[in-house]
Order: structure tokens, then sequence, then C-alpha cells
């Protein structure tokens, strides 16, 4: 069954990376087609929040490629570089994607609520989770097995943190895209390029989710076969 679990590893961490490199690769290409409105993704943010009746929310430049994101602690939309200077469809899809969280929490929208209550036991999880299971496995050799239900326990905390992401960036680009769709910022054959790079974007936490669940359901086969 271990070896089953790395087997498992290895073909979703094989999918992650094409998804990974077909989404860099769309990024990439849709990066070189600029927008007939020649906003910036600094500009499309602004503009996106100011019609969302959003005016405490700050647009900010981080370092990092595809670095972009919404911290509703600070309430700041942090682009990257070529996002938040570029004036591509990449840089408006992104730009009103992360715009989207904004959007989601001066809604109240209970996801992002939620997710954003589970950072302090995800980051607590993941920085131990993977020694507590090997631990747990050793000692579940020997016939103990409280240690491998602790890391059970700590990876359905990062697993329902996952499960939650996915409703939180699918809406989050259906408001972007909602919004990009009724705006001039683009046209009708810019959007459906937007509209392709937000649907790469949201395969990566498909894939992520998917490979966290079948992941958990192995190590509880694990505990329940060895109990038995």
């Amino acid at each position: 069954m271990t070896s089953e679990i790395w087997l498992v590893s290895l073909l979703f961490m094989g999918i992650s990376m094409l998804v990974s490199l077909i989404l860099k690769g769309k990024f990439s290409r849709y990066s070189k087609v600029q927008l007939s409105s020649g906003l910036s993704g600094k500009e499309v943010a602004e503009k996106m929040l100011r019609e969302n009746g959003i005016y405490d929310v700050q647009v900010t430049s981080v370092d990092g490629f595809l670095s972009d994101h919404y911290d509703p602690e600070k309430k700041t939309v942090n682009l990257s570089p070529d996002v938040y200077e570029g004036s591509s469809v990449a840089a408006a899809a992104v730009a009103a994607h992360e715009c989207g969280h904004a959007v989601q929490h001066a809604a109240g929208y209970a996801p992002l609520q939620l997710r954003s209550r589970l950072v302090p036991a995800v980051q607590f999880s993941a920085s131990i989770v993977n020694w507590v299971l090997l631990a747990g496995l050793i000692m579940a050799a020997s016939g103990s097995y409280l240690l491998l239900l602790a890391g059970i326990v700590l990876m359905a905390i990062t697993v329902a943190f996952s499960l939650i992401t996915l409703p939180v960036e699918f809406d989050a680009s259906k408001r972007a895209l909602n919004w990009l769709n009724h705006t001039n910022v683009t046209n009708s054959s810019e959007y459906p390029l937007a509209k392709d790079a937000l649907k790469w974007a949201a395969t990566t936490y498909v894939v992520a989710a998917l490979a966290a669940v079948v992941t958990l359901f192995q190590y509880i086969s694990i505990f329940t076969n060895r109990r038995d």
C-alpha cells in the first residue's frame, strides 16, 4: 500500500507539472496579446474595485511570476510586475480574478471567510504532516496506530482547505469574467482568451484537490486495513 501512495503521488505530480506547463504557456501567449482598451493590470483592478463600490482596497505590486493574490487582512490586491504594469489580456484576466476575491470579501462570501479562518491551522498542519505520517507508518508496523491517526487528522485539515479553495477560486473567476464581459476592458475577441486563461488557472486547483483527496483515502485505507 505504501508503494501505491508513491505511485499515485508521482502520477499526480506528473499531471500537475503538465497543467502548470500548459498554464504558463497560455499566460505567455496571452501576455503578448495587447488589450484594445490599453488598460494596465493596475488600472483594470482599480476600475473593477470602483465599479463594485470598493474603495478601501489598495492595488500593489509584488515580486514573482504568477504571485498574484488578494490579502483579506491587509485589504490589498497584490499583482506581479507583469500583471501590474502589463496591458495584455493575461494581465487583465489575472487582475480581475484577484479583484473577484476582494468582491467576495466585501460581500461576505462564506467559503472565503471559512478558508481565511483555516489558514493558521493549515500552516501548522502543512509544516509537520509529512513527518507525522512517516513516523506513523513506522510505528504502525509495530502495532501502534495513534501517530498514524494523528497524521491522517492533520492531512484532513489540508484536504479540507484544498476543497474549500475550489468554490472560492471558481467564484472569483466567475465574478471576474462577468465583469469583463460587461465592460469595455476586453472586446469580443479578447474575452475568450481571458476566459481560457482563468480556466487553466482553476485547473491547477482541481488537480491539487484531487491529489489531496486520493492520498488521504489511501492513508485511511492503510490505517483501517492494518488495524483489522
